[in-house]
């Protein structure tokens, strides 16, 4: 909030007839009461009384800033005045006050601590100090705080002021964001745009395709209204809606730090013209021009991952919960374990049909990023394939054949390009029967040439399987530390990006083959980033902007349900100390668990699975010391707040 939003020109008293503390505290709060800014006079100015007599609000150098947080404050506000002979108000370096602010702030909330920190930070500026000292209207008085602000605050002054670009009230813009687990990027993204949005005065609606579907779903009537679309995605979304309009295509990390640059986009007239090229709904051509290789290729994985997650998770808990009821209920672990008594038995066979979907969905919806919904059936039949082993001696399967998780990425990408290339085979087909493509030919031809492709290559990843199993299961305390190490730091990366997901992906797959260890260290890497960012901002205040301690214990709850994407906005403010801090206690959490032989058989959940935890104990203490670690890491790489001694003095008087 900048400072001319709370400080009106009727609020300005300059240079004021007044030779003690108490008339002035008076007539400050006066101003307050004739802007209409208090319920109640006498219950706010009892509230300035008693915060003057715990310390002096006077902080040196000629400020003064008496504040108080009280019930009787209708609207935050701000009340100035300059003395010219200063009065006596009990300064730290002795010196009289002559330039004096009052803040009336509402209970809710810090608001008096931001706005005590952000004055102190414009008048170290001596010019400025001087400036305020000598302005002789209201008005001359707040242009020149407000110059000064805008030069201290850039990007503020970029991203707000309506009054520089009138126009932009008059522009609509909407926005679509996603990512593959549709948890936390999702939001994320959404917010940071709607609220640059607002800054700009420029309307702006955002859809969400998070995890429970699209939410705030664009309207027919707000497409053809707007002036352009802004696709925040790291899956592939509904784009044929948005046929002919200005379009710009990126990430969702984009959404979340640049959203002053994607919405300057379209009011520059920067994006390009989109046009659907036909087909289905769910577009996977809607690709930045110059997009790499690689990043299509993520975001074909991610969307298949995306549709995988539910699978998984639904599923892996159920299996954790039927292995717990049978250890409460003292079952013998042998043969029989997770089916012994009869719930148990309904956890893990319902839980089981549920994980056995996770390669087929994987495999189809890769398939249906690359080649739309032709694309979705020859991908499902193709990672069904890949669980039973299928080969061209055996096509019922073969145990040593089958290719598991490796064999369903074959199968959604070979799906996925084996439907283009028949595409374009038969484009020859006149227009009459071009409509039996999608529903008979595709399908058909497509399947056919899948099941060969299999075949061919089970063998091979299915071996290829077998000696990885056998080689991780085969790994000395010393190389599961390192792996531990490697997915767990991985998770901290990036926070939720490519390198966080591939850890995820094969924590998962390490789960259909019985390594439980490994998606142990994959959760515990992710939980640890935002819990150490909750405790720096518990125990090392100074190290933090006000904004960022006021989120700091939302980061506590969003680590313990497994939710890593809580540390971004902290990883984007500083990444070269949060991220290698972040990696640091992830790894050390990650070797701890390896070395007390932590084993987890849900892929996710956070707290709420440590009941289901093999050695819960010891993942307890894995997981406090790489927070811990993580936020003495913080604490050691992270600058104090820069402070003149008069802000220092301004923080000890709040």
């Amino acid at each position: 909030m900048r400072t001319k939003d709370l400080l009106k020109p009727q609020s300005i008293l300059l240079h004021a007839d007044i030779t003690e503390k108490q008339e002035a505290i008076r007539t400050l709060i006066d101003l307050h009461d004739q802007a209409g800014n208090l319920s109640d006079k006498e219950e706010y100015t009892k509230g300035i009384l008693a915060r003057e007599e715990e310390s002096t609000t006077a902080v040196g150098e000629g400020i003064a800033i008496p504040h108080c947080k009280s019930p009787a404050v209708k609207t935050p506000g701000l009340t100035a005045m300059t003395v010219d002979q200063g009065i006596e108000y009990g300064a730290p370096d002795g010196k009289p006050s002559n330039l004096l602010f009052m803040i009336a702030a509402p209970m809710d909330g810090d608001l008096h601590l931001e706005v005590l920190s952000r004055l102190m930070m414009l008048l170290m500026d001596l010019d400025l100090r001087a400036k305020l000292l000598a302005a002789d209207t209201p008005e001359e008085f707040l242009q020149a705080i407000d110059d000064a602000e805008t030069a201290k605050f850039p990007d503020e002054a970029e991203a707000a002021p309506a009054e520089e670009a009138p126009s932009a009230a008059t522009h609509k813009i909407l926005a679509v964001t996603a990512c593959p687990t549709g948890i936390a990027h999702t939001y994320m993204a959404a917010e940071a745009l709607e609220q640059q949005g607002e800054k700009m005065g420029i309307w702006l609606k955002a859809e969400t395709n998070g995890s429970g579907g699209a939410k705030n779903v664009l309207t027919p009537e707000e497409i053809a209204e707007a002036d352009g679309i802004i696709v925040a995605a790291d899956k592939n979304v509904k784009m044929a809606r948005f046929d002919g309009k200005p379009v710009v295509i990126t990430k969702v990390a984009d959404g979340i730090n640049k959203p002053g640059e994607l919405i300057s986009r379209i009011l520059n007239g920067e994006a390009p013209i989109y046009h659907h090229q036909g087909g289905a709904e769910e577009d996977s051509s809607g690709a930045p021009e110059g997009e790499s290789i690689g990043r299509k290729i993520y975001k074909d994985l991610m969307n298949g991952v995306s549709y995988m997650l539910p699978f998984v998770i639904g599923g892996g808990i159920m299996i954790a919960l039927a292995f717990l009821i049978d250890t409460i209920a003292g079952a013998p672990r042998n043969s029989d374990f997770g089916t012994y008594t009869a719930a148990a038995a309904f956890f893990k066979t319902v839980g089981g049909y549920a994980f056995s979907f996770m390669l087929p969905v994987l495999a189809g919806f890769i398939s249906m990023s690359i080649a739309d919904r032709p694309g979705l059936a020859v991908g499902f039949v193709g990672g069904y394939i890949a669980t039973v082993g299928s080969t061209f001696a055996d096509p019922a399967g073969q145990a040593a054949a089958v290719s598991g998780f490796l064999g369903a990425l074959l199968a959604g990408f070979a799906g996925g390009y084996i439907v283009l290339l028949l595409k374009k085979i038969f484009a020859f087909l006149p227009r009459a029967i071009e409509n039996m493509l999608p529903i008979l030919i595709l399908p058909l031809f497509g399947i056919i040439l899948m099941g060969a492709f299999m075949c061919a290559v089970n063998p091979a990843v299915g071996a290829l399987n077998t000696a990885m199993t056998h080689g991780l299961k085969s790994m000395g305390g010393t190389s599961q530390i390192i792996l531990g190490i490697i997915v767990a730091g991985m998770m901290a990366i990036d926070m939720g990006g490519p390198f966080n997901k591939a850890a995820y992906v094969f924590g998962t797959a390490a789960l259909t083959t019985g390594d439980f260890n490994i998606m142990a260290a994959v959760m515990i890497g992710g939980m640890v980033p935002p819990i150490a960012i909750a405790l720096a901002t518990t125990f090392f205040k100074n190290r933090w902007t006000p904004n960022e301690l006021k989120s700091g214990p939302v980061n506590y709850i969003m680590g313990l349900c497994f939710i890593t994407e809580g540390a971004i906005p902290y990883a984007a403010a500083d990444p070269l100390r949060v991220i290698p801090s972040c990696v640091v206690g992830s790894g050390l959490a990650g070797a701890l668990s390896m070395a007390f032989g932590c084993t987890l058989r849900a892929p996710h959940g956070g707290i709420f699975v440590f009941p289901v935890v093999g050695n819960v104990g010891g993942y307890l203490i894995a997981l406090a010391a790489g927070a811990v670690a993580g936020m003495l890491m913080l604490a050691l790489l992270k600058k104090k707040q820069p402070q003149s001694v008069p802000a220092k003095q301004a923080a000890a008087a709040a």
